[in-house]
């Protein structure tokens, strides 16, 4: 049956999320491993890896909202918008308190159009976009709207910001700091940054890549892995009888009483024993449930 589930990693500073998709490739000997939301270098915290059928879920998991704890140095920029790129730009910090930072703040909260680094995986014509930025050409994307549900200022001890930033999927942790510092007129790179939640999974629960290793001596990675639903938290859950459990298998499209407006288009469907049998999405054009994803766990 292979392994399936997710792993809840702490990526360290300092490596690629690829190679921590590796890593978990080589020692659980499953092919189908992906993440699910890329981690910059630079940047540590929560990465979830999906493993076997989960890789199939990876989607749903994209759209969970994320928390950061973001270092921020005001005076300075860069080309990256982190400490890895060239120096831009500097300004004073005469006239910056923490109230007039907690004041530039809530001018980000809520939705908003961001743009993304011109440093980032974004593609342009096919090619990625810090492919050529690197490469001295003009690289100029269109915002994206997001949502930054919630900042907090952790500490001020100027030059240096920390904050406790609550987001959805897409937002650039880089361009907000660069945003702030266009914002306060002094200019400002992301120095350091840690993903401490990720929908369901947090920090604290997270595994290092040190722990997988020993688990894997220890042939005890399943043990380490959530089930596939995680990553259909807020989704509704319907318990299916044996004739639509039967259809569902079959891909048949099925009617479904869910009561109550589904909070998205999706539903998770599970066989009379509990197992996760299938995704649905609902067809609007004939009010049936078509089985978007089967699963034979």
């Amino acid at each position: 049956m292979g392994v399936n589930g997710i792993l809840n990693v702490n990526k360290p500073a300092g490596c690629t999320s690829f190679s921590i998709v590796a890593k978990v490739r080589r020692l659980s000997g499953e092919r189908r491993v992906g993440h699910a939301g890329t981690l910059d270098p630079a940047a540590s915290g929560v990465l979830p890896v999906c493993l076997g059928q989960a890789t199939r879920v990876a989607e749903y998991l994209l759209q969970c909202p994320k928390e950061y704890l973001a270092g921020i140095e005001l005076g300075i920029s860069t080309d990256t918008y982190d400490g890895e790129g060239r120096v831009t730009g500097r300004g004073t910090l005469s006239n910056i308190s923490r109230a007039i930072v907690e004041d530039a703040l809530r001018s980000f909260e809520g939705e908003i159009d961001q743009v993304p680094p011109a440093f980032s995986a974004i593609k342009v014509k096919g090619k990625k976009s810090y492919a050529l930025a690197r490469a001295g050409q003009e690289v100029i994307l269109q915002p994206r709207r997001i949502h930054i549900h919630d900042m907090q200022i952790i500490s001020f001890d100027a030059p240096y910001l920390k904050l406790r930033i609550s987001c959805s999927k897409g937002t650039y942790i880089r361009s907000l700091a660069n945003d702030l510092g266009v914002n306060l007129g002094c200019h400002a790179y992301l120095k350091d940054l840690e993903r401490t939640s990720y929908g369901p999974f947090k920090i604290a629960d997270a595994i290092t890549p040190d722990q997988l290793h020993q688990a894997a001596g220890e042939d005890n990675i399943s043990q380490l892995l959530y089930p596939l639903d995680c990553a259909l938290a807020g989704s509704d859950r319907v318990y299916l009888d044996e004739r639509q459990a039967e259809s569902v298998e079959k891909g048949l499209d099925i009617l479904l009483d869910i009561k109550r407006p589904c909070l998205k288009d999706y539903c998770s469907a599970y066989t009379p024993d509990g197992r996760l049998l299938a995704i649905m999405k609902f067809e609007a054009e004939n009010g049936l449930w078509h089985p978007e994803k089967v699963f034979s766990l």
